[in-house]
C-alpha cells in the first residue's frame, strides 16, 4: 500500500511515518509545508528505506495537492497536517482557520476527484483517514469520559477549527460517498515534540534552570498517550477501521498538569541533578491561566479495543522517563529549534488582553 501522509514532518506525523517504514511494508509519501513545528530531521532514516518520498507543498494549494495525488497515486491518505497549539490559536486564530479548515476542505476536494478516478478494487480499498483531537468535545468535570458520540463543544480557536474539519470530513462521506474514517486522540507526548508543548518545555526549562510555569492552580487534567502507541493505533484504524466510522484513541493515563510537571522534576533530579543542589520542583511557579482553559479531558477508548484490538503498550511512567531521557540525549535536535523559533516565552495572552 502507498500512503500519503500530510504533516509528516510534524511530531505525530513523523512518528507515524517512522512506524510505517519500520514495522510495515507500506510506501509513504510525506506532504508537508515545513512550518516552524515541522522538522525533517525527525525522519533522517526514512530515505534509506527506499519506500519514502517527500513533497513540500501547502495543503491549501489545490493545484499542488491535485498534482501530488496524480503523480504518486496513493492508496490512502492520512491527514495530520494542522496547526495544533492552543496558545498560538488564541494569539492568531486566522492561521488555524486557514490550515485546519480551508486546508482540510482543499484536501477533501482533491481527494474526491482523485478517488472518483480510481476503478475496481483500488476505488473500493481507498481510505481518507482524518486525525483529530479530543479537544473538540470540550471540557469534562470531575467524572465522565468522551465517547465517539459525545456532542462537540469546542472552547478554543484551535479546537473549533479541528471540530470544523471533522464535520467537513463526515459531510464528504455522507454527501459524496468518500470513504473516510476519523480518529480523535488524547494529549500526545514523546520524542521529537516541538518545545512549546508542556512536557518538552518543562524538560528544557529544567535544564536551563528557568521557571517552570504552571497555568492556574495546575489542576487541569489530561489523558496522556505515548506518541509511538498513537502511531500504531493510527495505522490500525487506517487499515482495519470501518468506513464512515470514528475511533477515540487514549492512553488511560489521566494526570493533572501539576502532577506531570512534578513527575518530570523528580526524573530530572535523578537523571540530571541541579548543579547547585535542590530539587527542580523549586522552579515551579503558578501563572495566569489560559483563556477558556478546559478543566478535564478523558477518553473512553473501549471501542477501538473491542473493534480493532488496540490498547496502549506504554504506561505513562515508562513513556515519560523515555521522553526525558531522549531530550537529555538529543540536544542537537532541540537546541536549534529553541534558538531559531521558540525560547520558552509565554503565549496565548494577546487574546486575553482584549477581553
Amino acid at each position: 500500500m502507498k500512503i500519503l501522509v500530510t504533516g509528516g514532518a510534524g511530531f505525530i506525523g513523523s512518528a507515524v511515518i517512522r512506524h510505517l517504514l519500520s514495522a510495515t511494508g507500506h510506501r509513504v509519501v510525506n506532504v508537508d509545508k515545513l512550518t516552524y513545528a515541522a522538522d525533517l530531521r525527525s525522519l533522517e532514516t526514512a530515505e534509506a528505506s527506499g519506500r519514502y518520498a517527500f513533497e513540500r507543498i501547502d495543503i491549501c494549494d489545490a493545484a499542488a495537492v491535485g498534482t501530488v495525488l496524480q503523480q504518486h497515486q496513493p492508496d490512502a491518505i492520512m491527514h495530520l497536517a494542522a496547526e495544533s497549539h492552543v496558545d498560538r490559536s488564541i494569539d492568531g486564530p486566522g492561521e488555524f482557520v486557514r490550515t485546519n479548515i480551508i486546508g482540510t476542505y482543499t484536501l477533501l476536494d482533491a481527494a474526491l476527484v482523485y478517488w472518483r478516478g480510481l476503478v475496481g478494487a483500488r476505488a473500493d480499498a481507498f481510505r481518507f483517514h482524518h486525525i483529530s483531537t479530543d479537544e473538540v468535545f470540550g471540557a469534562l468535570g470531575d467524572t465522565g469520559q468522551f465517547l465517539e458520540t459525545t456532542p462537540y463543544d469546542p472552547s478554543s480557536p484551535y479546537s473549533a477549527s479541528k471540530a470544523s474539519s471533522d464535520h467537513l470530513v463526515r459531510a464528504w462521506h455522507r454527501t459524496y460517498g468518500l470513504p473516510t474514517v476519523v480518529s480523535n486522540c488524547s494529549n500526545n507526548y514523546g520524542p521529537y515534540q516541538f518545545p512549546e508543548k508542556l512536557i518538552p518545555l518543562t524538560i528544557l526549562n529544567c535544564l536551563a534552570e528557568k521557571p517552570l510555569p504552571v497555568y492556574g492552580t495546575g489542576s487541569n487534567v489530561r489523558d496522556w498517550l505515548f506518541v509511538e502507541d498513537h502511531a500504531v493505533a493510527l495505522a490500525t484504524v487506517l487499515t482495519r477501521g470501518g468506513v464512515g466510522d470514528s475511533y477515540n484513541i487514549g492512553g488511560n493515563s489521566e494526570r493533572t498538569n501539576l502532577q506531570v510537571v512534578e513527575t518530570i522534576c523528580a526524573l530530572m533530579d535523578r537523571l540530571r541533578p541541579r548543579a547547585g543542589g535542590g530539587s527542580h520542583a523549586d522552579l515551579i511557579g503558578f501563572v495566569r491561566d489560559r483563556p477558556g482553559h478546559d478543566f478535564r479531558y478523558a477518553i473512553d477508548a473501549g471501542k477501538i479495543e473491542r473493534a480493532l484490538g488496540f490498547t496502549p503498550s506504554v504506561d505513562f511512567t515508562t513513556g515519560l522517563e523515555r521522553t526525558v531521557a531522549w531530550y537529555l540525549a538529543n540536544e542537537a535536535w532541540w537546541r536549534p529549534l529553541v534558538e531559531r523559533y521558540y525560547g520558552g516565552e509565554r503565549l496565548g495572552l494577546a487574546g486575553a488582553a482584549k477581553k
